[in-house]
Parts: structure tokens; C-alpha cells; sequence
């Protein structure tokens, strides 16, 4: 088959949540078919990573060349300038205007290419890998369309809306998701398949517009690069967080780590170490790190296998946001004893004491932070039985397998 992959991202290297989503898709799907990929780049994706914005631009083209039949890639819109993004929300909220979440991605040059690529190309399959892609495949056809989910986006606008405590924030996220919600209500159902990250993100869609078509194709993780590690003697009472700092769930855990957690670490267990590794730390924690003995902000680190060999547990306690939690799969993958909030095992099909530990206050973190301390036997179980459970549902040669063949599935129609 041949297959037209419309991004908002440029789906290299895979640091980054969006990124790995995208970048484990498409690598296994283009063992199966033909892969053309038109990307909108973003400057905060490439930068953190790949250092200076035009050469890491084509660091990333020529390793995502050897997977796909083409590459091109286009600036995003939104990186126009310093305030474009304000401008967009300001006039995102006219009445005759798409939300900002639809809005953003909107370039008269990505539409011209788009109608370039579809009228010469002889697609099967137009795949947009989010919701913000939608409008480029209005008026046309003749081609199969899907559409990926990394999240159910106007739930989690709510959830957002809901957990604000600024009231011109509240009101904003509320309106804008009401109004996403709306949009995907109506343009959802005009996709053969729309492809979800988990059962419940679908059953969440399906309450939005029940003649949705969806499948899920969960977030994956490579298992022979993240496995348990051989010979490494885990450091004592040592916890990991890995996750971007410019992504509010993730700051907003981190901040409620050190305003709710941290003291009561150290007070049962003053040789304690956290390890928070993200891009974009802001000033103020990077300033408490340095004050802290025990808590390290590392920024971006480019391999995360020596923090994972050495933790005694992976904390996660992000309590907003939506999809799933991709770096929560490396920490699986590594066999890691997790304790996490249960928003953020949301669609992971965990389950409570056996393969995680969920908490929902400091109190049960702190008591689940000792337990594993305390108790190599229940360590133990966790790790084993997480790393068990990432081999039999998250591996992403099969779940890379599984979207190839319900391509093939709705082509053949």
C-alpha cells in the first residue's frame, strides 16, 4: 500500500512523548507499506534536542529518509514569530474561527502541498496524526482516511478547565474545549478509522459521537532498547521522573513533588535522592535543586538507561493531562517499581498492587516511597511484574504490526 502520513511534528528523535508516538508508528508501519511523510516542523521539538534548528532539521530528514519513500518538511506556522501564538489564541476565540487547538496549524503553503502530494501521488491512505491536521482533507477523496488521537483533546481541555484555579484560565480552557468538542462531534465520523491510544480514550470518543470508528493503537516502547539492566546494583532509596518541563502536567507534578512531597521524603529517609529529567527546567526549580541536597534537575539527557539502572522506583505523580504516559512504558520496559497517580496510569490497563502502585495524596506516596525502600521482596514484584506487562501489551514491533494490517483491513474494503 501506499500511504500519505500528514504530522504536525517532524517524528524525530524519539525524546519526547509526541515524538515517540509518532516515530515508533511510522518506523514499523513502513516495514509493511510505502510511507510518504509531510511534516510541519517545530522549533521547540528540534532545538532542545538536536541543537541548531536548520542542521538538526536535517539530521532528523536523513534518518527518518531511511524508512520513508519521502520526506518533506515545512516550517509550522506558529513559529512565525515571537507572539504568533497570541495572536492565534486572540483570534482563535472569533466565532467564525476554528479553536486554537485547529486553528495553530493552519498554513496556506502545508495546504498547497497537501493537494500536490494527493493529486500526484495515488495514495491508499491519508493518515493526519492529529486533529489538528483536519482541515487540509476537506473536499477531497478517493483515498481511505484515518486520524491518530494522542489524546482525546477536548477532555482533556476540560480536565484542565477544571483543575485551573486562575478564573480567566478556567474560562478559557473551558470554552476552547467545549468548542474542540464540537469540532470533533462533527468531523470525526468522516474518518474510516480514527486510531486510539487506549480503550478508554476510545470509549471517551465514542461519548462524544458513537458513529466514531475507532482501534486502538496504544503509545509503544522498544523492549530491546529499554530492558532491565545486568549487573547493576540499584542505588538506595533513589527515585526517577522523566518527562519535558515546558508540558504543564509534567511541571505541575513536579512542582506538587517538591510543595507536598519532598520534606516528608527526607524526614523518613534523609539519604534520599530525586532525579528530574526533562528539557526546559524552569529558573525557579532549577534554583531549589541547587539549594537541595538530594534533588537533581538534569535538563535533557540524551540516554536515560543509567538513571533507570540505578533507580530504586520511578515516581510519577502527574494528576492532569490526558492520553497515556509514554515515558511511564520506558520505566515498564526497564523493570522499574512505578508509583504514580492513577490519572497518569490512565489507559496503561495497570493494575493496583500488582504492576503499580497508585496514589492519590502524599500521604500514600510517601507510604508507598518506603515500602519499596523497606522492602526488597515487594520491589522486586513490582519490577518484575511491570516489565511483564510492557513485553505483553506495549511492544511496538506488534502494535507497529497490528495498524499495518488494519490499513490493509480498511483498504480492502
Amino acid at each position: 500500500m501506499k500511504i500519505l502520513w500528514l504530522s504536525h511534528v517532524v517524528p524525530y528523535p524519539p525524546k519526547r512523548g509526541v515524538l515517540l508516538r509518532a516515530h515508533n508508528l511510522v518506523l514499523e508501519l513502513s516495514k509493511h507499506h510505502d510511507v510518504d511523510l509531510l511534516a510541519l516542523n517545530q522549533k521547540s521539538l528540534i532545538v532542545p534536542y538536536l541543537g541548531e534548528y536548520r542542521q538538526g532539521t536535517e539530521v532528523a530528514r536523513k534518518v527518518l529518509s531511511k524508512a520513508c519513500k519521502l520526506v518533506d518538511i515545512l516550517d509550522s506556522p506558529a513559529d512565525k514569530g515571537r507572539f504568533t501564538k497570541i495572536k492565534i489564541a486572540l483570534l482563535s476565540l472569533l466565532p467564525w474561527k476554528y479553536p486554537y487547538t485547529i486553528e495553530w496549524l493552519q498554513s496556506v503553503e502545508y495546504r498547497e502541498r497537501v493537494l500536490t502530494l494527493v493529486r500526484d501521488g495515488d495514495y491508499d491512505l491519508v493518515h493526519c496524526d492529529t486533529i489538528s491536521l483536519v482541515p487540509y482533507l476537506e473536499g477531497l477523496a478517493g483515498f481511505k482516511k484515518t486520524l491518530d488521537h494522542h489524546n482525546v483533546e477536548s477532555q482533556m481541555l476540560l480536565r484542565r478547565a477544571s483543575m485551573s484555579k486562575n478564573l480567566l484560565k478556567k474560562l478559557y480552557f473551558y470554552q476552547e474545549g467545549k468548542r474542540l468538542e464540537q469540532f470533533e462531534r462533527k468531523r470525526c465520523e468522516e474518518f474510516d478509522s480514527n486510531i486510539m491510544c487506549s480503550d478508554l480514550d476510545a470509549d471517551r470518543l465514542k461519548q462524544i459521537n458513537p458513529k466514531c470508528s475507532t482501534f486502538v493503537a496504544p503509545n509503544s516502547v522498544d523492549i530491546d532498547f529499554f530492558k532491565p539492566s545486568e549487573g547493576i546494583e540499584v542505588d538506595p532509596a533513589t527515585f526517577l521522573f522523566v518527562g519535558t518541563l515546558s508540558w504543564y502536567p509534567n511541571l505541575a507534578a513536579i512542582r506538587y513533588l517538591v510543595k507536598h512531597l519532598w520534606s516528608g521524603m527526607k524526614a523518613l529517609h534523609p539519604e534520599i535522592e530525586m532525579h528530574v529529567i526533562g528539557a526546559n527546567p524552569p529558573d525557579d526549580l532549577v534554583e531549589f535543586a541547587e539549594k537541595e541536597k538530594g534533588f537533581h534537575i538534569h535538563g535533557f539527557v540524551d540516554d536515560l538507561k543509567p538513571f533507570f539502572a540505578r533507580a530504586t522506583g520511578y515516581l510519577c505523580p502527574i494528576s492532569d493531562g490526558g492520553g497515556t504516559k509514554l515515558k511511564l512504558l520506558d520505566a515498564f520496559a526497564s523493570g522499574k517499581a512505578v508509583i504514580a497517580h492513577p490519572v497518569a496510569c490512565e489507559g496503561l490497563m495497570m493494575t493496583d498492587n500488582l504492576n503499580v502502585l497508585q496514589a492519590s495524596s502524599p500521604e500514600q506516596f510517601l507510604t508507598h516511597m518506603s515500602a519499596i525502600i523497606e522492602s526488597p521482596a515487594l520491589r522486586t514484584s513490582l519490577e518484575y511484574a511491570a516489565r511483564r506487562h510492557a513485553v505483553e501489551q506495549f511492544s511496538s514491533i506488534a502494535i507497529g504490526k497490528a495498524l499495518a494490517d488494519h490499513f490493509s483491513m480498511l483498504c480492502s474494503r
